[in-house]
């Protein structure tokens, strides 16, 4: 489809061109402003029912892109799309234009052109809801033809032209309205547990919040090098430091790492920060902001996927223990104890290829392997190991894990949570130990972030942390791919 879309181009654009000059000399290819009296929208909106060929006598002036031409002798139709995909007929016919007006319309009006036009509204004997217009006039000339409108348009065309894309197909631009449905239900879902919605630096003198590889660049006005953040949470808990007990960001994070199907290396994240919460009470507010998007946007929790599957998420989130789910899955008991030589054979047996120092890693890779792919429903997964997790509370319990939880919907990890280190001390030796494994050539390891550790040194009250993709939740509510969620991806 592309390549014979481009392959088309030169001598369809040159035809094009010489319409824009025609058009300037007459009057303007692309006009300051036009006398707009009625969105397509509107129209449309105030007559509901008409019946076929009835002449309303009342007047609009509006304009649209042409999604449909027809030219015949006497009498023009076109097919008029709105913004918004609404759509309406234009008429323009011999006996309202004059010869000169419908002479210009059939030579110099194409295919994708945004036009003007004012006229009675009537219904068409086959009745259709149209402006027979008496005046008509170029809005903006399209120098490029549009795709073929009967063949669908393939993802990687669709990604890279994304404004043909919201253009020529409805699912498009229907998604961008469901993503802004569910930023404005999570926003509403916050406001009614009176959390704060904050602003923090995508530009930072020292990466951190989670393990990731960061984007470089360099500040010439502070001749310093600055990173591209991974996440806002340190500075978020500087503001749960500074008395903003209940606070959440919605902004872009960057890594520098792989793309697929459910990771991009600029993404939307949400994060929030609850003092006196914890990880239970974290699990409770990412449930209820998911459940509340999809009952705000779609009407049910259960909610049609791409496919035409269903996405069930009603009722209350099973939550299951990662070391539990894993010796259930293996066969074997598996505990914060285990040696790196029992978890290193049992990665062999099932050929997982990994080569780290930290037990948790093991742990972790044989899980996604072992249990991941069972997980049919949302489901909180409990308890992480503490070497991978560093950020965060050791359990109040059980030893050698901390009190962090993943939320698996759909097959994908969606949100993560955490009972939040505050305790100074204990977060600076963490960081100790993440520095050291940063000195072993671990690119994704934390750096001892001093300021960060002044600020906790202040005084963080007991608190729950969240952080969630939007991306990803948008990939649980439709069942598109990220690259579809995202309006404009990165691509090579």
């Amino acid at each position: 489809m592309s390549e014979e879309y481009e392959a088309d181009l030169p001598e369809q654009i040159a035809f094009r061109m010489q319409k824009r000059e025609r058009l300037n000399e007459l009057s303007d290819a692309y006009p300051v402003s036009l006398p707009i009296t009625h969105t397509i929208e509107a129209t449309k909106a105030h007559y509901p029912n008409l019946e076929a060929d009835i002449a309303t006598g009342d007047e609009v002036a509006l304009a649209g892109r042409i999604m449909f031409l027809r030219n015949t002798g006497k009498l023009c139709f076109a097919t008029l799309q709105s913004g918004s995909g609404e759509r309406i007929q234009a008429m323009i016919s011999l006996d309202k234009v004059g010869q000169e007006e419908l002479d210009s319309w059939k030579e110099l009006v194409d295919l994708g052109d945004h036009v003007f036009v004012r006229g009675e509204v009537i219904t068409s004997k086959r009745g259709e809801l149209s402006v027979l217009a008496e005046e008509w006039q170029m809005a903006a000339k399209t120098l490029r033809p549009m795709p073929n409108l009967h063949n669908d348009l393939e993802e990687e065309f669709r990604v890279r032209h994304r404004y043909i894309d919201l253009i020529v197909r409805d699912r498009a631009r229907e998604v961008v309205k469901i993503r802004a449905q569910v930023m404005q239900s999570l926003r509403n879902t916050f406001a009614s547990h009176a959390f704060t919605e904050i602003e923090t630096p995508m530009l930072q003198v020292m990466h951190g919040g989670a393990s990731a590889r960061p984007f470089k660049t360099h500040s010439n006005a502070f001749d310093t090098e600055l990173f591209l953040r991974i996440a806002p949470e340190l500075f978020l808990k500087r503001a749960v430091v500074g008395g903003l007990e209940r606070v959440f960001e919605i902004n872009r994070n960057f890594r520098n790492e792989g793309a697929d199907r459910t990771h991009s290396p600029e993404f939307a994240m949400l994060e929030s920060y609850e003092a006196y919460g914890d990880y239970n009470s974290m699990a409770q507010l990412t449930q209820e902001l998911i459940q509340n998007a999809a009952k705000d946007v779609f009407g049910t929790h259960e909610v049609v996927l791409e496919d035409g599957s269903v996405n069930d998420l009603g009722g209350q989130w099973k939550r299951i223990s990662l070391y539990g789910s894993l010796s259930e899955a293996v066969g074997q008991e598996i505990t914060p104890e285990t040696d790196l030589a029992t978890l290193k054979k049992l990665a062999d047996k099932v050929d997982i290829e990994i080569e780290h120092p930290l037990a948790g890693k093991y742990v972790e890779e044989l899980w996604e392997h072992h249990v991941k792919p069972t997980l049919d429903k949302p489901t909180f997964v409990m308890d992480f190991p503490v070497d991978t997790s560093p950020l965060t509370r050791d359990h109040r319990e059980t030893a050698g894990v901390v009190e962090k939880w993943d939320l698996y919907v759909n097959g994908f990890e969606q949100a993560t949570g955490y009972s939040e280190l505050v305790d100074p001390v204990v977060q600076r030796e963490r960081f100790v130990k993440q520095a050291e494994l940063a000195a072993k050539g671990d690119p994704e390891a934390m750096k001892l972030d001093e300021e960060f550790l002044k600020a906790l040194e202040f005084g963080m009250p007991p608190s729950g942390g969240m952080g969630m993709g939007i991306d990803r939740l948008l990939m649980s509510l439709t069942g598109l791919g990220i690259r579809e969620t995202i309006l404009f991806p990165l691509v090579k």
